[in-house]
């Protein structure tokens, strides 16, 4: 299946991308109306803390995202909302895809405290490893997660992925070398 972003809004050969549904929650592509959440969401004490790059997020910033990572057709991104009240509650991405290995990275963030069900981490992960399996077809998804941050892990491996490495002292952020857990995540069908 090929997807292309027309304007910012992924679409297939079939039109517009639709939702991707789960119990909780859905995901659906980010448009550009999504900006000022996502510049919220990144520059909050709740997010950025999770984040390599530490240095506040900028309009300018999201939009040279959207421009060299999703509207090239490298990364693909969804804003999550509830499927109670529609309410936007994260943010799921891919990034860095690599066609000719079948490779992609993966990374989510839930903005917002409005999350009370337990498991929508985990959801959230299923869903996008639905998204890269079933329309990417890739092969190996990875994600890179600070060390210390258990919850974050523990939502991947529940969700779908296994602990590939631990790299010690692997980043430098705010004065101090991190340790980061990278995570694999197998297509099933490619077993």
């Amino acid at each position: 299946m090929n997807l292309v972003y027309v304007g910012f809004v992924l679409h297939t050969e079939r039109g517009e991308m639709e939702r991707i549904y789960g119990e909780q929650v859905y995901l659906r592509p980010i448009t550009l109306d999504d900006t000022d959440l996502i510049i919220e969401w990144r520059n909050s004490d709740a997010v950025r803390p999770y984040f390599i790059y530490q240095k506040p997020f900028t309009w300018e910033g999201h939009l040279n995202w959207l421009k060299t990572m999703i509207d090239s057709g490298r990364g693909f991104q969804f804003i999550v909302c509830n499927i109670d009240d529609d309410q936007p509650i994260g943010c799921t991405y891919f990034r860095d895809y690599e066609k000719e290995h079948h490779r992609i990275e993966y990374g989510m963030f839930l903005g917002t405290n409005l999350v009370k069900s337990k498991g929508v981490g985990t959801e959230i992960v299923g869903l996008s490893l639905k998204f890269a399996f079933e329309t990417l077809n890739v092969h190996k998804v990875l994600c890179r997660i600070f060390a210390d941050n258990t919850a974050s892990i523990r939502s991947c491996i529940k969700g779908g992925f296994e602990e590939e490495a631990y790299l010690k002292d692997d980043v430098y952020v705010n004065g101090e070398y991190r340790d980061m857990v990278i995570l694999r995540a197998i297509n099933p069908a490619h077993e």
